[in-house]
């Protein structure tokens, strides 16, 4: 759908959304609102087809998202997208896996919009971290064995990794997101950092979504277990010491990941 700019029109309001990580209930009430207000939704592609149905049947839809190399639209284009259809006077809704603040690109969105001179609003959403915690029963934050919690991404711009700290004292988790295809190579970069091979961790695929899966291993055996479907976090730590109880639906082996591959 091309739109044509009117100087008369009175410019449009771009709302920057988390929709969280898949569940439709765990969207925020806010960010519910401007997704029913909206007349134009531009979302990633993992947005699940659950939340887009929430949208108004009159909104225009659109599908910006980038996966695995994938591109329907690059950045610049999603930019101008919103621009353009803020600009015809549009309530613009940019809806974005997770909590937009983390790991996303709502800093060079937000950039973006500022130069245009049009107004944004940012709703946040509850981020992957909290909800494979969830899904795992575990708090990022027990106060017995992790004394900080470090958030990571797996790869960034650029060809530089981010560096994973040493075990401090007092424990630490350290979650990781878009941990990548190949868990050994990550859990080589924790055992090069002085991380005990005998550390428990967790990977956690589409959490709160019908296909959650869980994967309960150590830096030693996690390399074993081919990878789950993205969206997944990997978490490392004593947290990720799986409690005695824990219920066993989507809780999977290296084994029985290796055998559905």
């Amino acid at each position: 759908m091309n739109l044509h700019h009117n100087s008369n029109l009175t410019p449009g309001k771009i709302y920057l959304v988390g929709v969280g990580p898949g569940d439709p209930e765990l969207l925020t009430l806010r960010a519910l609102r401007a997704l029913r207000s909206a007349d134009a939704v531009l979302h990633d592609a993992l947005v699940s087809p659950e939340i887009l149905a929430l949208a108004s049947p009159s909104a225009i839809i659109e599908n910006v998202g980038k996966r695995c190399g994938a591109h329907r639209m690059r950045q610049h284009e999603i930019h101008e997208r919103m621009i353009e259809l803020a600009s015809a006077g549009l309530t613009v809704v940019r809806l974005q896996g997770g909590d937009p603040l983390l790991f996303g690109r709502a800093a060079e969105e937000i950039a973006a919009i500022a130069r245009a001179g049009l107004e944004c609003e940012i709703i946040p959403g509850v981020t992957a971290a909290s909800a494979a915690a969830a899904a795992a029963q575990i708090s990022l934050t027990d106060r017995t064995s992790a004394a900080q919690v470090l958030f990571l991404t797996g790869h960034r711009a650029g060809s530089l990794q981010p560096e994973i700290p040493p075990p401090p004292p007092g424990g630490a988790t350290i979650v990781t997101y878009m941990p990548g295809n190949s868990y050994r190579e990550l859990a080589d970069r924790f055992r090069l950092a002085g991380w005990p091979r005998e550390t428990p961790c967790l990977v956690i695929s589409e959490a709160s979504t019908p296909s959650q899966a869980i994967i309960h291993a150590t830096l030693d055996t996690i390399g074993d277990c081919g990878p789950l479907p993205a969206p997944a976090i990997f978490i490392a730590g004593e947290v990720a010491r799986l409690r005695e109880g824990l219920p066993s639906d989507n809780l999977l082996t290296c084994a029985s990941v290796r055998s559905s591959s």
